[in-house]
């Protein structure tokens, strides 16, 4: 007997997965993972200090659905300038009851929109009912799917861009205005991206903090989302000494969030006993919002458990509409 499975590309991805539907599926990720029904290991790097990258593998188990998934995905610094992705990825995703592969996916367009639907889940369970301005650091395929996703939880009015490339910012508020069919500014600077600023996404690849806490309004929501290392941070240490403290998986963040580890090395906050995971908050488990002035701050490093269900939403849709190539092993 020959198996046969599903090749699926990243525009198949995005049709089979519409961003309503992913931050559903992040939303149902994130429960699981707090309710302990997932197993997943510690994320594996392969670092090419040469190329300025690193391989990372990332494997999963829902025992819930019965299934694996095993995504592969590789972060090179220099690819921008080659005309390459920062990020490309595959994911493979397996039956649980026989090992059989199911489908091959395109990780780099996965990737972008489960990262972008944790910050739409997020930004649904825990900013102002009111928010209607956001700011958005970074000008990738990751920032535009935090803006899109966050204007899937909110009603969003006004964004405003920032990236020191100021060719770039052009360009992402031209083409995201046009797809989102809302206002968007490149701001010059950090603080003009920030006024009035009730939800703000990071999505870069900085080592340092990338906007000054001084210009933070109060009851704003961050979705900290570039940073996945022990020594490197986008968010300043005085706005998580300042926030709540909300993260996608207390022990990948303990490993990897710089934003939240140091800090807590330069004793600005408490220990990941006083983080919450916002699978905790979506199933009711644990608070959210106390107060319409609070800062909340939603530190995710990315975990496998979001590429395995973002992987089953979209092999479902794609089987739901025909999409994919069928190949025999």
């Amino acid at each position: 007997m020959r198996l046969e499975l599903r090749f699926i590309s990243a525009a198949e991805v995005e049709a089979a997965l519409p961003m309503r539907a992913a931050i559903d599926a992040m939303k149902r990720a994130f429960v699981l993972l707090s309710a302990d029904e997932v197993e997943m290991p510690p994320r594996t790097a392969i670092e090419a200090p040469k190329r300025g990258g690193n391989l990372l593998f990332m494997p999963a188990y829902a025992a819930a659905d019965d299934r694996y998934s095993v995504k592969v995905v590789s972060l090179f610094a220099g690819n921008p300038a080659r005309g390459l992705p920062l990020i490309q990825s595959i994911v493979t995703l397996f039956d649980g009851v026989t090992g059989r592969p199911l489908a091959v996916i395109d990780g780099t367009s996965l990737t972008a929109l489960r990262t972008g639907a944790a910050s739409g889940a997020a930004t649904e369970t825990l900013a102002r009912e009111d928010a209607a301005i956001v700011a958005i650091f970074g000008a990738g395929a990751q920032a535009r799917t935090q803006l899109e996703a966050v204007c899937a939880a909110r009603r969003i009015t006004l964004a405003r861009v920032y990236t020191p490339e100021a060719a770039l910012g052009e360009r992402f508020a031209r083409e995201m205005s046009f797809r989102l069919g809302i206002e968007i500014v490149a701001a010059k600077e950090p603080r003009e991206a920030l006024v009035g600023a009730a939800v703000v996404c990071t999505a870069t690849v900085s080592g340092t903090p990338v906007f000054d806490d001084r210009d933070l309004e109060p009851g704003t929501h961050i979705n900290a989302i570039g940073s996945y290392k022990p020594e490197r941070r986008e968010i300043p240490g005085s706005t998580a000494a300042r926030s709540r403290i909300f993260v996608d998986h207390r022990d990948s963040a303990r490993a990897e969030a710089g934003d939240l580890l140091i800090p807590l090395r330069e004793g600005l906050i408490r220990g990941d006993e006083e983080w919450t995971e916002l699978g905790e908050v979506i199933a009711g488990r644990r608070p959210g919002r106390a107060s319409p002035d609070e800062i909340t701050l939603f530190k995710s490093v990315g975990v496998a458990i979001q590429d395995l269900v973002g992987a089953e939403a979209v092999l479902a849709g794609a089987e739901r509409l025909g999409l994919g190539t069928m190949v025999q092993l």
